[in-house]
């Protein structure tokens, strides 16, 4: 007897003898590409020569001497007043969800009333 996988279920299943065809194996029938389903149109790099387009100036060399700085300060507080209000931010809700937690446990702890 012959077994084949279960599309649905993926578990062996019985087989006539007729569709037999080992996992792995297709048939010798060249793969097609799937159909582009949101084609847009696009400028080819051959139809504009050399030349990109960027939609900015490039802050990699300013933001790489900022952060290479060595100036005493850690690297998530470099960029200033946004940076410290983020990571004070963090830090409180980080530390009241802990102190929630715990009265939550605590108040879990203790034997209800009858």
């Amino acid at each position: 007897m012959y077994y084949r996988v279960n599309g649905v279920t993926q578990r062996l299943t019985g087989a006539p003898a007729a569709v037999y065809r080992p996992q792995g194996l297709r048939p010798g029938v060249p793969p097609v590409g799937p159909p582009v389903i949101f084609a847009s149109p696009t400028k080819l790099v051959s139809e504009t020569g050399s030349q990109v387009e960027y939609l900015g100036a490039n802050k990699v060399p300013d933001l790489q001497r900022l952060f290479q700085r060595s100036d005493g300060v850690p690297i998530h507080l470099k960029r200033g007043l946004m940076d410290k209000l983020l990571y004070r931010t963090t830090m409180g809700l980080t530390v009241g969800g802990a102190l929630y937690c715990l009265m939550a446990l605590y108040i879990a702890a203790q034997p209800g009333n009858k």
